[in-house]
């Protein structure tokens, strides 16, 4: 008797015979191709870039956190290849969308790049595919949106190909966590859907957690998020109060932390980067109003985060004055550009929107960053700025440093000595014992 579409599907899988595509190779896409084919998969990596395809299939990374070695060794492997030639997914078994879902200029979400990867998809289409959407989107996406251009084909979704909603967890830069033992989500449009998937990613993660849906999948990705940021705006909210009472709230945050239970430290900063926590929430936000409700606590937490660029500029400012200085006309040194510590990663990175914020003011600015060589031209920001090394003569020069991400790499103690002034929005400089009297906390 011969085999369903899948079971051949779900025996491919298990011998690991199922040739897998990742589309997107960004912060995402990439440690999960690499990681399939380290599990022994053969793994066709997806991209419109050609500069980065050329780069991976030369053995080479642009994302720091992934070395060039890992690359390499599977390029050598033969078991991952690079291409930006759409037209070989009629060659796999099973395809990962793992392409950026931003917001538009409104807060509303921007799907263009999950529903052209789709039609890109459903072009080669075949009975016994499996299709995975990765990215990050809101409740619904995988059932209205992926999955109506897949049926055009004709094909059946749970008999012929098999549709299936897996949120990434990634966290770039984290020594702990990573592609392989972060926990992976995986609901199904139907319950073959469910079972294929989590075999799938079952081969090459620890653990893979079932639920009953793609919307649940879904909504638990937004979930983690929100939770995220709620939490960063609440302590943020709290700043900008004990600032003005003269309590130091990362001491209040790190004393409430002794608590062993019933309460999880998040710390205060300039703003919220990354891909996850300044746009996921806006997409449940607009969804909701398709049901007639206003997530008005979701709303009011990205309103206070989004806030926090400007309340940092404000205090630069104040700073200033102190020293009967101008912003107009001042030297700045903005330290790190990332949106994280010890990454190079620019995504929504409230440190560009410091600087483009100081040189409305008319400041004369200049940046440093170990991992960030030249600020790229980026989706909103157009700065073109080199980074300058850290030398007791351009912290001389300054006017003010504005410590905006807390790299390791950076000398606090040569920074604090050198600046006349120095505005800290990360508590980087807690532990300096001299010339406290120059920081400004913001």
């Amino acid at each position: 008797m011969p085999q369903t579409a899948s079971e051949a599907l779900m025996s491919r899988v298990l011998s690991k015979e199922a040739h897998v595509a990742v589309l997107g190779l960004g912060y995402v896409g990439l440690p999960l191709a690499l990681l399939f084919a380290e599990k022994g998969f053969r793994v066709l990596g997806f991209d419109i870039d050609a500069e980065k395809v050329h780069l991976l299939q030369q053995g080479g990374s642009y994302i720091e956190h992934l070395p060039a070695e890992r690359v390499a060794q599977a390029r050598e492997s033969g078991r991952f290849e690079a291409t930006d030639n759409f037209s070989r997914l009629s060659e796999m078994d099973a395809a990962l969308i793992c392409v950026p879902t931003p917001v538009g200029n409104h807060q509303e979400p921007d799907l263009s790049f999950v529903e052209v990867t789709t039609e890109e998809i459903a072009e080669h289409l075949r009975p016994g595919y499996l299709v995975s959407l990765v990215s990050t989107s809101y409740p619904g996406t995988t059932r209205e949106v992926v999955m109506p251009i897949l049926d055009r084909s004709g094909l059946r979704v749970g008999q012929d190909y098999f549709l299936v909603f897996s949120p990434e967890r990634e966290d770039p830069g984290n020594p702990t966590y990573s592609t392989i033992n972060i926990p992976k989500i995986v609901g199904g449009i139907t319950p073959t859907c469910k079972e294929l998937g989590v075999a799938l990613f079952g081969q090459v993660v620890e653990r893979v957690v079932p639920v009953s849906s793609p919307e649940v999948a879904e909504t638990a990705k937004i979930l983690e998020n929100v939770y995220r940021c709620v939490n960063i705006a609440l302590v943020n909210e709290l700043k900008t109060l004990l600032h003005r009472m003269g309590i130091d709230v990362w001491e209040v945050v790190d004393a409430a932390a002794t608590k062993p239970f019933g309460f999880s430290a998040f710390y205060p900063g300039p703003g919220v980067g990354g891909h996850c926590i300044p746009i996921d929430p806006f997409y449940l936000t607009w969804k909701a109003r398709e049901f007639g409700v206003r997530t008005r606590f979701i709303e009011l937490a990205g309103e206070v985060n989004t806030a926090m660029p400007e309340y940092v500029v404000a205090r630069a400012a104040q700073a200033l004055n102190t020293k009967g200085k101008a912003l107009k006309g001042a030297r700045v040194l903005i330290l790190g550009v990332a949106y994280k510590r010890d990454v190079a990663d620019l995504r929504e990175s409230a440190a560009l929107q410091i600087l483009e914020l100081l040189r409305a003011a008319g400041a004369e600015v200049s940046y440093s960053d170990p991992h960030v060589p030249a600020i790229p031209r980026l989706r909103r920001h157009r700065l073109d700025l080199k980074s300058v090394a850290v030398t007791p003569q351009t912290l001389g020069a300054s006017d003010l440093v504005l410590i905006a991400t807390d790299h390791s790499d950076f000398d606090y103690e040569l920074v604090v000595k050198h600046a006349s002034l120095v505005v800290d929005t990360r508590n980087a400089t807690r532990a300096l014992k001299q010339n406290r009297d120059k920081i400004v906390w913001a």
